[in-house]
């Protein structure tokens, strides 16, 4: 059965530039899943109308805001619905480079099994604290999974095999907010879904919206490195001789 790609658009009140991106994105010819996660009446409308002007689009609209998971969640179900093999994830705020898709893509008819993703080339455009931020996040995937193989669990910018991932979000209860790219890709890794990343230049543009909340968000990613480090644990005699496995090939 040939793969059956779609994307996958969480939109949480970004109204600026989200019809360039789904302009962007028409020229792929593939379903496009735009989910309104509790936006405000303004955005709300911006999304109404690119629904009715694009027919590559389905609009699922949340009542309230659940979080970046949460939207990502519902698009990957929806797809699963339609009948679609592979969801591609991509921010509505312009921070992702669309011209990298045709590789992300290709990467992930390479290996459908496998859960693609973006490795970050940044520019000049992010700030030094987000910048070296991620290292604390990359140190702990790192020791979660007894592995350098996971390099970036950070990037929204990926292909998700459909199947693995709602397999996976059946049995666990994954983040629904900031947590949600980390933990979800961590999980999987655990699952045996390979992971393989395309390096892809990513920008914050000045006039984006970040959904970001200190001291809520840095709690709830606390709270998933102190879950993924204890379920490392458990897991700690499997990972041993996944390496183990390695080392002798």
């Amino acid at each position: 059965m040939s793969n059956r790609f779609c994307f996958v658009i969480p939109n949480y009140n970004h109204e600026l530039v989200i019809e360039q991106t789904i302009q962007a994105l028409t020229r792929f010819n593939l379903p496009i899943i735009l989910v309104d996660d509790g936006s405000d009446l303004s955005t709300q409308q911006v999304l109404s109308q690119i629904d009715q002007q694009f027919e590559l689009v389905t609009l699922v609209r949340h009542s309230q805001n659940g979080g970046k998971g949460a939207a990502v969640d519902t698009g990957i179900r929806t797809a699963q619905k339609l009948g679609l093999s592979h969801a591609i994830q991509v921010d509505a705020d312009g921070q992702h480079d669309l011209n990298d898709i045709d590789k992300l893509i290709a990467k992930s008819q390479a290996c459908p099994t496998a859960l693609i993703s973006g490795a970050p080339i940044y520019d000049d455009s992010i700030s030094k604290s987000r910048f070296y931020g991620r290292y604390v996040t990359h140190v702990w995937v790192y020791i979660e999974t007894l592995s350098f193989k996971l390099i970036d669990s950070m990037c929204g910018f990926r292909v998700y095999p459909v199947e693995s991932y709602v397999k996976l979000a059946d049995k666990v209860n994954i983040g629904k907010r900031m947590d949600f790219d980390t933990e979800v890709m961590v999980r999987l890794y655990w699952q045996n879904v390979p992971v393989h990343f395309i390096k892809t230049k990513v920008c914050y543009p000045q006039n984006g919206v970040s959904h970001f909340n200190v001291w809520r968000d840095n709690v709830l990613i606390s709270k998933m490195h102190t879950k993924l480090f204890f379920g490392m644990l458990i897991r700690l005699p499997k990972l041993l001789y996944r390496k183990s496995k390695k080392w002798q090939k």
